[in-house]
Formats: structure tokens, sequence, C-alpha cells
């Protein structure tokens, strides 16, 4: 039994020096890891470098794309002036028509009977007329012997002839307008265009719009010269002028390219849309537009004094203000600006507290607090 315990003694032993070895080697890691820290200290965290640009003025050119509609450069809708009966149609839709043709005939019976009964009244009157005068002249001879003829006498001869003479006038005028009332009965066309609707057929009771007539007899439109009407935002309306040439398309042709050119400018918002009406003149030979088609229009904005032009990203558009971040003595300064025409990847801004060659934070955003110091590098665009 004893060899044994010399055994366990001598392992005992053996175990509490391989225990204190590795303690002292770990202890001996740690201090030399504690002077290797103070001899050799971490540097400091370099500071954020921020980006930014100097402000400078470009001339934008931008284009804006709004619908537009196409409508005749003419339009009218032909109603009947006298109540009456259609006779004849010498047009049709489709029809292409020149100024002064005749696009339909009436009948109106009693037309006849009032341009008789007027003639009638007319030659009374010039018969009465031609009796007060020669009445009147008899007397003004006769009155040449002294004595013969009262003043009182030639005075309301005189009268009589006037007023005869007035009547006269008078029935000549409801005569002349019974014969006109008569040539309305041939509506012939009053500029050169294409009957785009008829409404009528031969025997078709006619009159003035509410009087017979609920639709127009025709609607004529003249289709070589059309106009082109877009609305203008207000942001917008500075940048269009009588000069300013536009693109359109349709949806006929997609991949046709239409030119006009601005002709009219309403010249006024409108009060709904604040918006402002223009024209533009097209010419259509072919025929290929029609009128009331929707057109994709191109409208080119470019200023005639060049503006101050920014990256996007160094616009911040918050919930309470528009503003850049300037750099003044390395402190960051919120400046609020109005924003202007976009292009891909700059906008237009317009403020009175920048000037030429500021530095303005190139990505900027409200984490860069006001009044915070910057570490800037100025970088190119």
């Amino acid at each position: 039994m004893q060899p044994k315990n010399k055994y366990l003694t001598l392992n005992g032993l053996v175990f509490s020096i391989l225990i204190a070895t590795v303690i002292g080697c770990k202890s001996s890691a740690e201090e030399k890891a504690k002077e290797a820290k103070k001899e050799h200290p971490t540097e400091a965290a370099a500071p954020v470098t921020t980006a930014t640009f100097e402000l400078q003025k470009e001339d934008l050119s931008t284009a804006f794309h709004t619908p537009g509609e196409l409508i005749s450069y003419q339009q009218v809708d032909l109603y009947a002036r006298e109540t009456s009966f259609v006779k004849k149609l010498y047009a049709d839709v489709g029809s292409e028509v020149k100024a002064g043709q005749l696009l339909i005939s009436m009948e109106a019976p009693e037309l006849n009977s009032r341009l008789a009964g007027a003639e009638s009244r007319a030659k009374a009157q010039e018969a009465a007329y031609i009796a007060s005068k020669a009445n009147y002249t008899r007397l003004v001879e006769t009155s040449k012997t002294p004595g013969t003829i009262s003043q009182n006498d030639l005075d309301q001869a005189l009268a009589r002839m006037d007023a005869d003479y007035a009547q006269l006038q008078s029935a000549k005028a409801s005569q002349k307008e019974v014969s006109v009332a008569k040539n309305y009965l041939e509506i012939r066309a009053p500029f050169s265009g294409i009957i785009t609707a008829k409404n009528v057929s031969p025997g078709a009771y006619v009159g003035p719009s509410g009087k017979g007539s609920e639709f127009p007899l025709f609607t004529l439109q003249e289709q070589k010269r059309m106009r082109l009407v877009v609305s203008i935002p207000e942001a917008y309306v500075g940048y269009v002028t009588h000069q300013t040439e536009i693109e359109f398309s349709v949806k006929a042709y997609p991949n046709q390219k239409f030119k006009a050119k601005v002709k009219r400018l309403a010249g006024a918002l409108d009060s709904r849309l604040r918006s402002e009406r223009i024209e533009m003149d097209v010419t259509n030979n072919d025929k290929k537009l029609f009128p009331g088609m929707i057109a994709e229009v191109e409208i080119p904005l470019s200023s005639q004094v060049p503006s101050f032009v920014i990256p996007k990203t160094a616009l911040v558009n918050s919930m309470e203000r528009i503003f850049v971040v300037k750099v003044v003595d390395n402190k960051a300064v919120w400046v609020d600006v109005q924003k202007g025409r976009q292009a891909d990847s700059t906008i237009e801004i317009f403020s009175d507290k920048l000037l030429l060659k500021d530095q303005l934070v190139k990505n900027a955003s409200e984490e860069v607090r006001n009044g915070s110091t910057l570490h800037t590098k100025l970088a190119t665009l």
C-alpha cells in the first residue's frame, strides 16, 4: 500500500506544477499585451468628409410634355333660318365642299304668300305717295297766284306727301325682309371644308334652333388647317413665346413627329386650372390628322438668362421647407430655395441668398443639421 500512495503524491505534485506554469504563462502574455498597448496606442477615428461643389449658373434646356387637343381651324353648325321643309340635299357626311357651294334647299309655301302681300302693300303705298306728291306740286304752282291757296293748305299737303313717303319706305323694307327670308331657304357653305355630320333627310321639318331643329342640319369643319390647343401650367408660362416651336405625335401615327409653331397666347390664366391656353396652327393638307385627336406635345423650355443649376441630390424637399445646405466657415447653413425646371439629374433653383461659387453639400439631407460643423472636400460634378 505504501508504493501506491507514493505514486499518487508524485502525480499530484506534477499536476500542481503544470497548473502553475499555465497560469504564469497567461499572466505573462497579458502583461506583454498591456505593455504593447501602452507602447502603440490606438489611432483616433478619422472625421467624416462631406462632398461639396461650387454653385454655377447654366442655361438649362428642358422640355415639358403635356397632352393637347387638335380642333378644326374653323367649325360651324348650320341651322335653318326659317321654318320650312327640306327639299333637296346636295352634300353628305364626308363631302368636301367649297365656300359658297349649295348644301341644302328648302321650301316654305307661306313665304310666297307673305312676299306677295308685301309687294302689294309696297305698290299701294307707292301709288298713294305719287298722288300726294302730285297734289302738293299742283298746289305749289297754284299758290304762285296771290290769294288762291292758303299757306295752311300747302303745309297740310306737304305733311301728307311726307307721310306717304314714309309709309312707302316701310312697305319696301317689309318686302325686302320677306325676300331675304326666302333666300334663307338655300344654305351654302360659309367656308371650304368637310361635312362631318348630317342630321336631316329630304322632307324633314326644320327651323331655327329650338323651333323645329334640335340638332344642326350640317356640321362643317375646315381640316386642311387645324389648331393644336394646349394648357401651360403657371410655372412655365414665362418660357413660351410666339417664336416657340413644338413637336407632337398622335396615337394613330406613333412613329411620326409633327411640328408646329405657337401662334396665339391667351395672356391670362384659367381660374380653375391656373394654366394659360396656347394655340398652334397645324398644316394638314393630306388630312391625316382629325379634329378631336389627342396629341402628346413636347414644348421646349429655354430661358434667355442663365440660372443656378444643381444636382437633384443637393436639394432637400421636406414637409416643411425646400432648401439646400450651404457651407459657411465649415458650418452647415440651410438656405430656402424655389424649384424651377428639371432635367434627368439636375434641377434649377432660385434664391436671393445664394451667390456664384458658393459651396453646397452635394448629397444633402435633414441629417446634416443646420449649424453643424462639416469637414468638406470639393467634388467635381
